[in-house]
């Protein structure tokens, strides 16, 4: 990339131990803006405090199996996707898997491409690990988030519960493999 970044130019950049308070910052906001209101304060607040720890970010951030990528546009952390594989993936798959574990985009920002160009950071790293397919957890009572991935060829495979508080909620499973592979 030319070193004169273009104003309005997102760039996604790695995220390291460095970027730990943006990362929470971001994951805070994003998560708040995404399921505030279909949720009780009391069990938005526990999460954001316990998901988004600097604590549990900083190991997030060590693990080998995991990556966060931060979207920036003239250099404010707008959106951001988290990758995981091997044994840091939030439920068991095949070895050869890649899942998206989040990928969430400031209310702001929406319908500027930047989940898109995030989703498609993911695909790349989950090419480069030569991943037989992606995967992914969606809740099933966010139909915005299932649009995206259907039209990016993700198909339901099953579900699973995520807990958020004391309210006990299901996960669509979606996968997609990749060309040439399962």
């Amino acid at each position: 990339m030319p070193s004169n970044q273009h104003m309005n130019q997102l760039i996604i950049t790695q995220a390291t131990l460095q970027d730990v308070e943006h990362l929470q910052r971001i994951g805070r906001q994003t998560f708040f803006e995404t399921f505030a209101a279909s949720n009780s304060a009391e069990n938005m607040h526990a999460y954001l405090e316990e998901g988004f720890s600097l604590d549990k970010l900083t190991a997030e951030l060590r693990n080998p199996h995991s990556a966060f990528y931060l979207a920036k546009l003239d250099n404010i952390v707008v959106g951001y996707v988290k990758v995981n594989t091997d044994l840091a993936q939030t439920e068991p798959q095949e070895a050869n898997a890649l899942e998206i574990e989040r990928i969430y985009v400031l209310e702001e920002y929406h319908g500027k491409k930047v989940g898109q160009l995030l989703y498609e950071q993911a695909m790349q790293l989950a090419t480069q690990a030569q991943a037989d397919y992606v995967w992914l957890g969606v809740w099933e009572e966010n139909p915005r988030a299932i649009r995206f991935y259907q039209k990016n060829g993700f198909t339901e495979f099953g579900k699973h519960v995520f807990v958020l508080g004391d309210d006990e909620q299901t996960d669509i499973l979606m996968k997609r493999p990749l060309k040439g592979r399962c």
